[in-house]
């Protein structure tokens, strides 16, 4: 048996066309394009890459990326200051701060600096309670393109059993709060859960972001399992995620890494910023 691969590369190519006609029809509505600003910290490596990914993702849709970097002798009061200065310009639709933040700032300050109205990845304390509760909110980039990438293919939620490996703020916790809202069944474990196995084998969804490679073996699944893998690892020059390749000979079905969760998760960023443009242009 081979699992059916969930590619979400043609996912993320019918998000990026819907996106773009939704740019070119507030356009045509009048004023500039909606204004994505992305908080950055380094010049290199791998938050540098996202930001620089993100930036080119939202002006092939039309969206005009502002890129805002500390000065040398900014502190965490000052670069504060300039996060909500960009959550009252009427211009800006989303507002990103890029992780890891350096230690000389208290990233959680940074992040709940951020206008909540215009929190596009569901990073400040005020949209993860929102989304805990049950109410609408902007939710993380990475936990919504796992819902984005079950609903493209077409598997129910409701109903089922959803496992999730994994409690960041990012992508464990509120993907679970996401697929609650959805009427799964969910049941949440991470890497010290004792019997991991014994619980991931009775899951017909599996969620794992757990960030370590190969977590989940072929013992782990059973053949009528769904599995999402959002675990993106280097190991030994490659990128790998936390699902073992051999878990596509069992499962029922398989989302790749790379090629699976990752292509949609910057749609859904850019989604959630075209959101927030529309209110704002409604509004005016």
């Amino acid at each position: 048996m081979s699992a059916r691969l969930l590619d979400g590369r043609p996912v993320a190519a019918a998000l990026r066309a819907s996106a773009t006609h939704r740019v070119a029809a507030l356009l045509a509505r009048g004023g500039g394009p909606p204004k994505l600003a992305i908080v950055r910290f380094d010049t290199a490596g791998p938050s540098a890459i996202y930001a620089a990914g993100v930036s080119r993702a939202a002006a092939r849709v039309g969206l005009e990326p502002v890129i805002v970097t500390p000065d040398a002798d900014s502190d965490t009061r000052s670069l504060a200051g300039r996060i909500a200065a960009l959550g009252a310009d009427p211009a800006v639709a989303g507002i990103l701060v890029t992780q890891p933040v350096p230690a000389r700032f208290e990233a959680s300050t940074l992040v709940n600096a951020i206008e909540p109205g215009k929190d596009v990845d569901g990073a400040t304390a005020v949209s993860a309670g929102r989304l805990a509760r049950g109410e609408t909110a902007l939710a993380p980039a990475t936990a919504l393109a796992v819902m984005e990438l079950l609903r493209a293919f077409g598997i129910s939620v409701a109903g089922r059993h959803a496992v999730v490996v994994g409690r960041s703020p990012v992508v464990g916790r509120p993907v679970a709060a996401l697929l609650l809202a959805a009427d799964a069944t969910v049941t949440a474990c991470h890497r010290a859960t004792r019997d991991l196995a014994i619980l991931t084998r009775q899951a017909e969804i599996l969620v794992v972001a757990a960030g370590s490679p190969a977590l989940i073996t072929r013992e782990m699944v059973s053949s009528a399992s769904v599995v999402i893998d959002c675990g993106i690892n280097a190991l030994d020059g490659t990128v790998c995620g936390d699902v073992a390749l051999e878990v596509q000979q069992v499962a029922a079905a398989v989302s790749p890494v790379p090629g699976g969760v990752g292509p949609i998760t910057t749609m859904m960023l850019l989604r959630q910023t075209l959101d927030v443009a529309e209110r704002l242009r409604s509004a005016e």
